[in-house]
């Protein structure tokens, strides 16, 4: 970067920070913000379900599901240890919730945080069994693989190419996900509770994109830590949903 050029200039233009000694204390802010969500998110996600493993049907559905609950506590550990390099406590930090916790089914927490906890208001709800636990891994995991075409493109160059070795199985989550509701909407009644499942879920995970025309994007764009609308990849998420969906005839 340029002596004399202005880091936001530097940083709108495609450039990329690599080290936590070159990061400007309000980008660190924004960084630690955004590592802060994922973490929390994949941490909670992972313990959420682990329950699932004992809802599956079967051996394969068992292995799918603990596969799942593994790898998703193996990316908040990668991100995590970037955020070691910040000088947070990692140990501490892993710690700091109960990531298992759960509020009422018929809450509505809207897109909401709870205060020091940055999971996705989506992972606040419990899971109730096999279908809808295949059900919400496969409309958040289709959400993930829209959030990771920014997540791959942040300008921190280290926690991009952890995001980037994340990627490809975040992805495959979402694949194990189809291949259990192939099973499901084989029958009638398992499209008809696959159908409530969807009804669920499908406008909490919407939440997980934030407010249309936010004024938070204007300063991670700037930051080059955001490229994309909140609203367009909404849009995006629903086109691939109501594919998804139609597939199976749901």
């Amino acid at each position: 970067m340029s002596e004399t050029m202005n880091i936001e200039d530097y940083l709108a233009q495609g450039g990329v920070l690599t080290a936590p000694e070159n990061v400007p204390a309000r980008y660190r802010g924004e960084l630690l913000r955004l590592m802060s969500s994922f973490v929390d998110s994949e941490l909670a996600a992972s313990a959420g379900f682990a329950d699932a493993i004992n809802f599956a049907p079967g051996i394969k559905e068992r292995i799918a599901a603990s596969l799942i609950t593994l790898e998703k506590a193996d990316h908040a550990g990668r991100v995590l240890a970037v955020m070691g390099d910040f000088g947070t406590d990692t140990e501490r930090y892993q710690a700091s919730h109960d990531w298992a916790a759960r509020v009422e089914r018929n809450a509505d927490l809207g897109a909401a945080r709870r205060p020091g906890d940055m999971r996705l208001s989506v992972f606040h709800y419990p899971v109730t069994d096999w279908v809808d636990a295949v059900v919400m891994n496969i409309l958040q995991g289709l959400a993930t693989g829209v959030q990771m075409t920014e997540l791959t493109r942040v300008s921190y160059g280290p926690l991009a190419d952890v995001f980037r070795e994340i990627e490809p199985r975040e992805a495959h989550h979402a694949e194990l996900g189809l291949e259990g509701l192939e099973r499901i909407a084989a029958t009638e009644e398992g499209r008809e509770a696959a159908r409530a499942s969807v009804s669920y879920w499908r406008g909490r995970v919407a939440e997980g994109f934030g407010a249309a025309n936010s004024d938070r994007f204007q300063t991670l764009a700037k930051f080059g830590l955001r490229h994309i609308p909140n609203e367009t990849l909404l849009a995006r998420w629903q086109a691939l949903a109501d594919d998804t969906l139609a597939a199976f005839d749901l």
